[in-house]
Formats: structure tokens, sequence, C-alpha cells
């Protein structure tokens, strides 16, 4: 099978021949149709320092993927071949405290997809039946498939809190933070603000139902509270950038009693007000993938419920690319300023 295939600890990926993957007595085969590129791929690609301690090369990168079933395993009970589906990237032990409590998402001894064990930029790949969400509904397409990953993030974080009548605050117009503008909105919030540094994934945010979209290059988000007529300040904060800056911020920006979930890996040591924090009586929470499964639920659910916010969710999709055609794709994704990258694996 054509996969890209990191050799061993440098920067690159190379577009070569790999042999198909076994399928093991509880395992699932998938022919991969798409493959969205994410932050921890670009990671990859660089071998930068956050690489060298994730993954062990040899190996093929990818956890966000689409495609057909084209074996199970001779143990297998539910998942049949000719699905089409998508992949929970985080393959767990079942046998840590967390996971025999039902919670899988908080897993000890995980191993991802595309990180500690070969993923989907390749024709096919090899996931446990227990990992594989098939799709029901036709309207979820190959690219939208795609990216239920993300997606997931979007929901597992923008769902950490009640947010029915609430003012959102998103720091990060990634493609996540793009889904979460529209899940919180779903979800009954009353204001959906975002920042960010890039006037493209802005104009997207706009597009996308943010009631404000602010560059905070030039703009303050105190400015956003006056402009809307915020007393108080937000009520729930989703911190998805990462960046340094943007949680003491949204700290500086929230109600008392706010709730902030926080996705964004950051990319340098945050200095926090920790007083502000504690007589503020805020929550702060992490966020690391998503619940298994009641997220993916709550995904299919919404889709299946809101062809508008459908749409929406699959519009973060600006750019479809031939696998072949990676470098170009990798390009696109690293320079900030377009929605999600798809490489299509269809015709390679």
């Amino acid at each position: 099978m054509k996969a890209l295939y990191k050799s061993g600890p440098q920067a690159g990926f190379d577009f070569v021949d790999r042999p198909e993957p076994v399928t093991g007595a509880h395992d699932v085969k998938i022919r991969v149709m798409t493959t969205g590129i994410c932050g921890t791929d670009l990671h990859i690609q660089a071998y930068d320092d956050a690489a060298a301690a994730m993954i062990a090369a040899p190996m093929i990168p990818g956890h966000e993927f689409y495609g057909e079933v084209v074996e199970v395993g001779d143990l297998t009970t539910h998942v049949a071949v000719g699905d089409r589906v998508s992949g929970e990237g985080h393959v767990v032990c079942g046998m840590c405290r967390n996971c025999r409590a039902g919670r899988r998402q908080m897993c000890i001894n995980t191993s991802s997809v595309g990180v500690q064990r070969d993923g989907a930029f390749a024709e096919y790949v090899v996931i446990p039946e227990t990992n594989v969400w098939v799709h029901k509904s036709d309207a979820v397409t190959p690219e939208l498939g795609a990216i239920f990953d993300p997606f997931g993030n979007a929901v597992h974080t923008a769902l950490s809190f009640p947010i029915v009548g609430e003012d959102v605050l998103i720091t990060g117009a990634g493609p996540i933070g793009l889904m979460a503008i529209g899940v919180a909105k779903h979800a009954g919030a009353r204001r959906v603000v975002i920042t960010d540094v890039s006037e493209p994934r802005l104009d997207l945010a706009r597009a996308a139902g943010a009631d404000l979209a602010i560059n905070v290059a030039d703009t303050r988000i105190a400015a956003a509270q006056d402009e809307l007529g915020l007393v108080e300040g937000f009520d729930v904060g989703l911190e998805i950038s990462g960046h340094p800056s943007a949680l003491p911020e949204m700290i500086d920006n929230m109600n008392h009693g706010g709730q902030i979930a926080m996705l964004g890996l950051p990319s340098a040591s945050i200095d926090i007000d920790w007083g502000k924090v504690v007589t503020h009586m805020l929550t702060l929470k992490g966020i690391y993938g998503r619940e298994m499964y009641e997220t993916w639920y709550a995904m299919s659910a919404m889709l299946d419920s809101n062809p508008r916010l459908r749409e929406s969710i699959a519009g973060v999709v600006t750019d479809v690319v031939p696998a072949a055609d990676w470098e170009r794709g990798f390009a696109i994704a690293r320079d900030g300023l377009s929605g999600k990258v798809v490489l299509d694996w269809r015709n390679v």
C-alpha cells in the first residue's frame, strides 16, 4: 500500500510502498478514503521536540480518517465489511482503574493511532473494533467523516460546562475553534466571541456564526465586552489556541465563578494570576481527546438533528488535496490561514 512514512528520527515524510497492516482477531481493517491533517501531524513532520517526545520512528502517522471496512477479525461482533466508518484514535488498555470504571478517555496506558502505533496516512489502517465508529447517515460525506476526531475535540470542550444562555469566549479560530462556535450555538449559548490573529480564519469564524470575531493582534477582549454590553464578563471560556497569552487574558475577562475548558496545548510556560483564579472562584478543566464514547453519540445526534450545524461543520474543510500531493496539503495546513485540510486517498 502507499503510505506517508516516517523512516527515522528526522524531519519529513516519505511517500512509499509499505506492507498492508495485518487484521487481528478483534480488529477491523479499513480502506482509507480521506484523512485530516492535524497539528500533531505537523509536529511529527517537523520532528520537533514535541514529536520526539511522542513517537518512536519508524512509523506511519495520521489519526483523523474516514473509510470503508474491508476485513474484520474472527472475534469481531458488530462491525461489518462495507460499513463506512471513522475511528477513535485513542486505543486503551481496558484494565487500568479508569478503564474499569468506565472512564476510558482517562486510560493511563493509552496508545494513539498515528502516534504510538501506525496510523491512517495510508491506503489501509487497522484498529480495534471497539475504536470503530460506524456512520449510519449518508449525510456524512468522506470529507466530513475525516474530521470527526477534531469535531469530537470541539464537542468535548464546548460541552464541558452548561452553556444554555451563557456568554462564551473561544480563544483560537483554528478548525477546532471554528467547530466549537457551531456546537456552542447548538447547545444554547447566548453570545459566542472568538479570537485569533489570522484575518482569514476570523472571516471563517464569522461565517460559522460567531457573534464577534476579534483580532487580538490589535484589539483586546475587554473591548468585546464593551461592544456586546457584557456587564460582568464571560461565563464560559474555551481555550483552544495553546498560545501562552491566551489563558491569562481569558482569566481577566471571566465573570466571578466562570468556567474554563482548556484544550490547547501550551507552546510555552504560562504565567497565571492564581490569586484571581482563587478570589474569582474560577474553574479550570483540562480536555484531551473525546469522552469514549459519549462524545461520539453527541456528535452524530447533533449532526442528524441540525442540518445547519452539519453544513457549518462541513464548511470547516477548506482544502481537499490528493494524497500524492501531501506536501502541498501540509504547507496549507501549516500557514495558519485556512480551515481544515483533508488528504484524499481514493485515487493514489
